[in-house]
């Protein structure tokens, strides 16, 4: 297993030790472990996203979505209501599972429904105003000028 070394880059840049996160997330990426339960992610506009994860089988009751700072957590533990039942075969899986999104900043979780077996999480970008790129207007007066001329 290869690792990669941030600390020449911390000389330049403040607040970017998430990223070491996210890469180390990344190489510890198990094709099996995250192949369920299966799921799409969708652009439903320039600042909107959708989330579809199948959950056939699973009850609202039975599914978890948690935000914790820029961590999106969806997790399923499904109640034991099959006792006393025998299988010949089970091929809807019942499994627990914990699937976990990394969010960009300023991404918000504005819903979640469950219809017809299908988890929709809704996303949105919000950039604050503050944040918002905006245009400054080019004046031909000295405002340096102005401000010396008030403190005489």
């Amino acid at each position: 297993m290869r690792t990669t070394d941030f600390s020449p880059l911390y000389r330049f840049s403040v607040g970017f030790d998430r990223m070491q996160r996210l890469v180390d997330a990344a190489s510890r990426f198990d094709d099996a472990a995250y192949a369920y339960p299966p799921y799409n992610i969708e652009a439903r506009g320039e600042d909107a996203y959708r989330i579809t994860m199948t959950v056939a089988g699973f009850a609202e009751k039975d599914l978890d979505v948690t935000v914790t700072e820029n961590t999106l957590v969806i997790s399923g533990r499904k109640r034991d209501e099959d006792e006393g039942v025998s299988y010949l075969h089970r091929g809807i899986a019942g499994r627990a599972f914990e699937r976990r999104f990394e969010l960009a900043d300023h991404i918000k979780v504005v819903g979640a429904n469950l219809v017809n077996g299908l988890l929709h999480v809704d996303l949105v970008r919000e950039v604050p105003e503050e944040k918002k790129p905006r245009t400054i207007a080019i004046g031909s007066r000295n405002p340096f000028k102005a401000l010396t001329k008030k403190a005489a």
